[in-house]
Order: C-alpha cells, then structure tokens, then sequence
C-alpha cells in the first residue's frame, strides 16, 4: 500500500486543473481561419462554466511559424496572426476578472533563425552576440564536430558557410539553439520573463526545459545500445551529453528567485525523462527548482490496471513530503487520448486523470472526447512533425469544435487544418445539451476537485489493483473517498477496500449517483466510480 502525506501547501497550482489552450485551433475571430488571442477571450465563460482554474497559452509571440510558434522571433511582441499585445493584456485582464490564471509558453532552449539575436550572432566570427549561441569549428575531416543528432534523427550541427563553423540545433536547423553558459543570455532571458511578469501573467511553462544546458567538452554522445530499427532515429545515441546536464539546475534556480518575487507565480518545466531523473527538477529544499516538471508517464503507459498503478505508485514513492505531483495525459505534441485509448476509455482516463492526487492539465477538445482527424498529404501543416513521425501532429491540431455550423463554429473562412467530420454531433453546444456526454463528466469532476478538499489536496493512498480493477483513496481530515477503475471491457465485481455501505458520488458513465453498496462493488465495461462512506459515517 501507498500512502502519500498531507499536502505540503495550499497555492493556487495545487488546487487548480490547468487547461491547454492551442490558439491556432481555439476560435478565429477575424475570418482568416487561424485562432486568435479575442477567440479565447470570448469563450472564457465556457471555461469558467466547464471549471478550470488557469489555461496555458501555447506561443503567441513573432514567429515565422515553421513550427507553429516555438521558433520565436521576438518574445515580447505578439505575432500578427493571433492579435496584439493590447489583445493579449485584455485576455489576461478578463480572465482574471472570472478568477482564471494565464500561463505563458517560454520557450528558452531556441530561437528562430529569424531572430535578430541569431542575425547578428552569424553576421561574422566577431560578433557581439557570436557566444550567444553554440558555434563551433568543423571536425579535422571537415564535418560535424561531434555525433549529436538532433530530434529529426539527422546531425544537430548546421554548417554557416559565411563563417565556416557550424551552429548546433536540437530541433530544426531553423531553431538554432541559445547558449545558456552565456551570462548576457541568462540575463536577457530574464529580462523577458520579467516583462510578462510584470504586466500580471501567471507564470510559465519552459519548453524543453532537460535541453538548455550542454556538455562543456562537446563530447560525442554513447552509442545507444538498445537501439533496434523503427525506434526513432535520434534515439542511435544517448543524449547524455548533449541534454539533462547537472548545470540546468543552477539556471532553472535563477528563474526561481525570480518568480519568487511574483507571489503565486507558478514555473512548470516540459522534461519528458525517466521518473529518476524528472523528479530532480523540483530541486531541493535548500534550491528550489520548478514547482511542476510535467509528468507525461501515464502517455506511454500500457493501459491495464496493474501498469497504470505501478506508475502512479514509484512515481508517487519518487516524490519528496514537499513536491506537488502533477499528470498529463493529453497535448499538442501526442495523439488524442480518444485516439489513443478509444472514446469508453477516454472518460475512464479523464476519471482517473481529475481523482489522482495532484495538478492536472488537459489539452483543449479532451474534455469533448474529439478524436484525431485524418490529414490529406496535401494538407499537411506540420512539416516539422511530419519529417519525425511520418503524419505529423496535425490530427490531434484540428479545430475545436463549438457547434453544428459550418467549420464547427470556429471560423467563417476556411480553417487553417480541417474540422472533424463528426463536428455535427460531438461539439460544445451538442453535449452541454447531453448531461450524460463526456462533457458533463469533465465539468462535474471540476466541480467535485473544487467542492471537496479531499480530491484537490487530500492524501492518496493506493489499494493496488487486482482483477483489472485498480483502486485508491484520497482522503483529508475526517473526510474519505474511493475510487475504483475498471480497466476492463468486461463488467467486473471487485472488493470494496472499505467497510460498511458506501454511496456513489461520481459514476463515469453519470447514472449511479446516490446508489448505495457495500462488500462488493459492480462495475461496468470501463466503468470509474468515486464513492463515499454512506451518510452517518466517517
């Protein structure tokens, strides 16, 4: 058994669910068939209605998109394509008026080739800001001057015939990476985070945050071993030098006596690493490090009880008493979880993702159980996803879908991706007609993290998992709940881990409530259940 202690604080990202706004795809206001930053702002009801207590901007700032606005430009001038600065203030301004936080995308690791740090960093060897990115002579035969591959599975060094070196990049060539052993870059990063931070935003989420830091010696990274043909082609070597270097954490603690000037401000770090190695991006006591480094472990995770309860227990075991866990299961990055799991699972794991102790994030359309679109190969948008992975990330980009009007109701021009050929039926409007949609089961689960203390903050203690039936409590003062989960296609009768009569709160399929059981609990096909000591009892 498993068994977590009280929760170490009471701040806002403890308490709150976090929701993925991908602008592009949010609403478009202007006709043009991109989303804008007024298209979040009109549907702020819709999230404060649906419960979220803060939404995460992907980018929004100048960028030549080559990969849709982590190649950035400027980081503090809103590209043209989703409004103004003056847009983005109003949005934060009125989504703080419904008490919803806003998290601004950081993208620190890169910039655009575009940018004109980059500009002048490759204008000539004796540039002011040639240190400011990652330079470095050819090898004696003349080529890369190590074996590092970037994601693409091709050499990360690009060769600058201007000036004869190479630069390094870990993603695309047009996303040349910065150099953070640069003290000017250190603090002009600062200097950006400041900027937003002062005009009242909520904090960050750091992309890539594992990268920024490299090996000093530039040395060439080991072989992978495990290594077999269909693995990812950046996957022949093993990042050792090239990412998660030890000195990413003096950086990130600069950061954090930064935000720690901002009460509230809240710095999430992407890290997609083994458990080990993610959790030492909270830091220590002593240096704090980021509040939530992501936790993406339940994506890849074989979806049966007993695997889904062996990573929520080492990764609860793998915290501190003073660490927040957080949980992922959805993003802009990853097929949609009803792709993924299929749409009876995808409200098992929205059950699952709203009852496990911590901070959980959804990825905008989850809540609606939107699937992955098929894309024409001539309508491919995402031609840095689709150089890694075949299809690129555009099927789980599309629009949101809103209504039965045309386009779904997000634009009146011709979307940017193509709207989901069951946007008649699955969109806003339809199923917040439909108390039993998936919806529902999203807002009433918002509603019961914010209406009891147990589920938000309260203490987790695992109850293991047998006959495909995985179970846990959560419990805070006086106050005790069950949740069981069948991981199942077949209806299961399990054990009741408590005594006595117990009455459902929450079924997933929003039928049982207020039906009481005791000893042994029915469930059906994927079927989720949160229940409570009946009335009378502790």
């Amino acid at each position: 058994m498993t068994e977590t202690r009280d929760a170490p604080g009471s701040e806002w990202w403890q308490r709150e669910a976090i929701y993925e706004v991908y602008p592009r795809s949010f609403l478009d206001t202007d006709g043009d068939g991109v989303g804008d930053l007024t298209g979040v702002r009109r549907k702020l009801d819709y999230l404060q209605w649906l419960g979220v207590g803060a939404i995460w901007l992907t980018p929004v700032f100048r960028s030549p998109m080559r990969d849709f606005g982590y190649d950035i430009a400027d980081y503090k001038e809103v590209d043209p394509a989703f409004g103004t600065a003056e847009d983005l203030d109003q949005l934060l301004a009125e989504a703080h008026g419904r008490d919803i936080k806003v998290i601004l995308d950081f993208v620190p690791n890169h910039t655009s080739d575009e940018h004109a740090w980059f500009q002048e960093s490759r204008s000539s060897r004796d540039s002011t800001r040639r240190d400011w990115y990652i330079w470095r002579p050819p090898a004696p035969d003349g080529g890369p001057p190590n074996n590092w591959l970037s994601i693409l599975g091709t050499s990360a060094w690009q060769f600058d015939s201007h000036t004869g070196e190479y630069y390094y990049h870990a993603f695309l060539s047009e996303q040349p990476d910065l150099n953070w052993r640069n003290l000017e870059v250190r603090a002009a990063m600062l200097d950006v985070m400041r900027f937003w931070l002062d005009r009242g935003f909520d904090g960050f989420r750091v992309d890539v945050i594992w990268h920024l830091i490299k090996d000093r010696q530039f040395r060439d990274n080991p072989v992978n071993p495990d290594y077999v043909a269909g693995m990812p082609a950046d996957q022949r070597v093993m990042a050792v030098y090239s990412a998660d270097r030890p000195d990413v954490h003096e950086v990130i603690g600069e950061w954090r006596i930064l935000l720690d000037r901002y009460p509230g401000a809240v710095l999430i770090g992407e890290a997609y690493l083994p458990l080990e190695r993610l959790v030492a991006y909270y830091g220590t006591t002593e240096a704090p490090g980021v509040d939530l480094p992501f936790n993406f472990h339940l994506f890849s995770v074989e979806w049966s009880a007993d695997a889904v309860a062996k990573v929520v227990e080492e990764y609860e075991a793998a915290l501190s008493p003073t660490t927040w866990p957080n949980w992922v299961l959805g993003n802009h990055d990853q097929p949609r979880i009803a792709s993924r799991l299929g749409p009876e699972r995808a409200r098992l794991a929205a059950f699952l993702l709203l009852t496990l102790r911590g901070t959980p994030t959804i990825y905008n359309g989850d809540e609606l159980g939107m699937t992955d679109v098929p894309i024409p190969p001539e309508g491919v948008r995402d031609t840095f996803g689709q150089r890694i992975l075949g299809l690129g990330r555009d099927p789980a980009r599309t629009p949101i879908q809103w209504s039965s009007e045309p386009n779904a109701g997000f634009t009146t021009g011709t979307p940017w991706l193509p709207v989901s050929p069951d946007a008649a039926t699955r969109n806003v409007a339809a199923l917040t007609e439909d108390e039993r949609s998936i919806l529902w089961l999203h807002k009433r689960l918002l509603g019961l993290r914010r209406d009891e203390p147990a589920l938000s903050m309260g203490r987790f203690v695992s109850m293991g998992a047998q006959n495909d039936v995985f179970s846990f409590l959560r419990k805070h003062g006086d106050t005790t709940l069950l949740v069981m989960l069948n991981f199942d296609s077949g209806s299961k009768v399990a054990t009741a881990p408590l005594d006595g009569e117990l009455e459902v709160v929450l079924s997933s399929n929003l039928e049982r409530a207020g039906e009481r059981c005791s000893g042994t609990i029915d469930l059906a096909p994927f079927e989720a259940l949160l229940l409570r000591p009946a009335a009378g009892r502790g």
